[in-house]
């Protein structure tokens, strides 16, 4: 791994775990054993840090949570096993994002501050959101969710959902909770299914 990939994960762990505003230069310097001469090599700032920090947490959150999608052909599958990548793939690795999830914390942590930086962390949300709502969609189409479903309603119960179960998460560091909040989730989805109608 290049100086610059060390800083960019090294970081993103720093982040997820303290925040962008409490994870100084200094730290992310020590904990990759360079120099501040090293970091301005590659980054012109902390917030240009950030960019590229959000870039690679984008990459691995979709390579985590939108894993076995698709082998999956039906959509309210799709959302069940996204759920699942979300709790047992992204929101429980340990490894590279300790404090949960990432964006989570900075959506929270930046607030008005870094406008820009929001802005990229909220295109995260919204691509979310307009996945789920496609899926739902699809889903009563296909005449396996109710048609009285509706599908900006429960998108919006969804992603809620996900966000609630993840700041949970990062606050109590308890996979019991996670999994109760994220298998509520599925359940709800499974009630909202057609009654299969019985073999006459």
């Amino acid at each position: 791994m290049s100086l610059k990939e060390d800083i960019i994960h090294e970081s993103m762990k720093l982040f997820s775990l303290k925040g962008f505003f409490n994870t100084g230069i200094n730290e992310i310097i020590t904990s990759v054993d360079s120099s501040k001469g090293g970091f301005y090599n590659h980054f012109a700032s902390k917030e240009d840090l950030c960019y590229e920090v959000l870039a690679e947490a984008q990459k691995i959150w979709r390579a985590r949570v939108l894993y076995g999608l698709n082998e999956i052909e039906s959509p309210v599958d799709k959302i069940i096993k996204l759920l699942e990548n979300y709790r047992d793939r992204y929101l429980k690795d340990g490894e590279d994002f300790p404090g949960g999830c990432i964006f989570v914390t900075l959506s929270v942590e930046l607030d008005d501050q870094y406008p820009q930086l929001i802005q990229e962390v909220n295109k995260g949300f919204v691509g979310l959101k307009k996945m789920l709502k496609r899926l739902l969609e699809e889903g009563k189409e296909l005449g396996e969710l109710n048609e009285e479903v509706n599908s900006n309603r429960t998108t919006e119960i969804i992603f809620s959902g996900m966000i609630g179960s993840s700041v949970l998460f990062g606050v109590e560091k308890s996979t019991i909770t996670l999994d109760r909040s994220i298998n509520a989730l599925i359940d709800y989805l499974n009630e909202l299914r057609k009654e299969k109608m019985p073999h006459s």
